[in-house]
């Protein structure tokens, strides 16, 4: 019995760890000079992109699922930090968006990403500082 008692602990102390670890890596990983309040600014015309993109058939089939994965982690409502944490519980959702939006950004390339972009320059620049993608900045007429 005393046995049993001390691998539950030892298991959840190394669960408790590994979420520590997990919120540092987030905390590294937020862009320099961005904001939650930023990225939350962004969600609807983001959410849309995604949707766009992962309907877009001349999309390479790896990044439509990666879309796909990622629409489905937003869907469950069981989140890796839960959303009742002040400020890193929605921080983690723009966090996993940001790193899977940069992979598809890279694979799918900037172009097909202004095309189906639905909201303004302003906000699709904001997209580009996110995810650390320069690349994507829209293109502005001369």
């Amino acid at each position: 019995m005393r046995t049993i008692l001390v691998v539950l602990i030892g298991v959840v102390v190394t669960i408790g760890l590994m979420w520590l670890v997990l919120l540092a890596c987030f905390a590294i990983l937020r862009p320099p000079g961005s904001t939650l309040s930023d990225a939350v600014r962004i969600v609807p015309d983001t959410i849309r992109l995604v949707r766009r993109l992962a309907g877009d058939r001349s999309i390479s089939r790896g990044v439509r699922v990666r879309l796909f994965v990622l629409l489905g982690y937003l869907a469950i409502p069981i989140d890796l930090v839960p959303d009742f944490i002040p400020v890193l519980g929605y921080a983690d959702d723009a966090i996993v968006i940001g790193i899977v939006l940069r992979s598809v950004i890279r694979r799918a390339g900037p172009d097909a990403v202004r095309r189906h972009w639905p909201g303004s320059d302003d906000g699709l620049a904001l997209l580009a500082r996110l995810c650390r993608v320069p690349e994507l900045q829209p293109e502005r007429a001369t």
